[in-house]
């Protein structure tokens, strides 16, 4: 079958990449611009363009499909579908119209929850034990169309939102070749509108999302430590400088063997006030009075420097028990 992509980043880079290798042939690829990049602003091409140019396939990079002639190019390239995975550019009617079958989208979540921007990480921060790939005929609407195809997947329970972005590339990329295969097999596919409950709407990640605020429980801000891993990286302050969390946990009785803190300390101290610090991190209070509690923090990184145990953070910043973490302002 001829089918057109559209995709930006390595999410859509494995999609494109099955497609390719299961005998497709691929007359366009259409990604988002190249953008300013790095301390020095050069422009740097997408993950979508670079596989895109290595393979040879033919790609188009229009800031915009909303007018005529920024469509025209596209449009005159006879194609059976398109197939798209987080390309970043609404499809108006005309494009939406343009393949023979129409417009298929990998969203990685079960819809309708999580539509939008970001359902990979927000399945994580909201604790979700299940999330997935769905295969959708793509309609005006934001995340609104038919479903053709859905697939679940397990979210671990110590699961970031990069491992978790990596199974479900590799699921979606499996998941539309089944459904081009079917589609060539048949000369149509089957599809179901979604159900009008349970529709959850996943934001773009911001500033905002990347800020610890220590009023939160200890498992909210494990979960946000997660959602946020490895981009943009959830972030506090020590002494007015912001660092960044990669890794912490929410211990259990048994878990304050090489600290002098245990559950329930520091109900009285005020959230972000460190109560202990071990070889196995930085135990600070949070969570809203009344129901204070404690997370370890494992693994940070100072700005400007690398990852680092949480002990080694520690120990170089002089940090001890009854000293406070503050929140970055946004």
């Amino acid at each position: 079958m001829r089918v057109g992509f559209a995709g930006t980043p390595e999410f859509a880079v494995r999609a494109l990449a099955a497609l390719h290798a299961a005998g497709h042939t691929i007359p366009v690829v259409l990604t988002q611009p190249d953008r300013p990049s790095g301390r020095g602003l050069a422009l740097a091409a997408s993950a979508v363009r670079r596989h895109a140019d290595a393979q040879g396939f033919p790609v188009l990079q229009p800031r915009s499909l909303k007018d005529a002639a920024s469509r025209a190019a596209l449009l005159a390239i006879p194609v059976d579908v398109l197939v798209v995975a987080a390309y970043g550019l609404i499809l108006p009617r005309e494009v939406l119209g343009w393949p023979t079958h129409g417009c298929l989208n990998i969203h990685a979540s079960l819809l309708p929850r999580w539509r939008g921007a970001a359902p990979i990480a927000r399945a994580v921060e909201a604790g979700d034990a299940t999330t997935g790939i769905t295969i959708m005929q793509m309609d005006e609407g934001l995340d609104t169309g038919a479903v053709v195809e859905a697939r679940a997947l397990d979210i671990d329970a110590r699961e970031t939102a990069g491992t978790l972005h990596d199974r479900l590339a590799d699921l979606g990329a499996a998941t539309i070749v089944d459904v081009l295969a079917i589609l060539a097999s048949n000369g149509r596919l089957e599809s179901r509108p979604q159900p009008e409950s349970g529709v959850t709407y996943a934001a773009k990640l911001g500033r905002e999302d990347a800020r610890i605020d220590w009023n939160q429980t200890p498992v909210a801000i494990d979960r946000r430590i997660r959602a946020m891993s490895p981009s943009p990286g959830a972030a506090a302050t020590w002494q007015a400088d912001a660092f960044k969390l990669w890794l912490a946990e929410v211990p259990g009785a048994g878990g304050y063997a090489d600290a002098s803190a245990g559950p329930g300390a520091g109900a009285a101290a005020e959230p972000g006030t460190i109560v202990a610090v071990g070889a196995a991190g930085i135990d600070v209070v949070c969570g809203p009075a009344g129901a204070r509690g404690i997370l370890r923090i494992v693994e940070v990184q100072p700005a400007g420097g690398r990852r680092m145990p949480a002990a080694a953070f520690a120990a170089g910043r002089r940090i001890v028990p009854g000293s406070r973490f503050g929140t970055v302002s946004v």
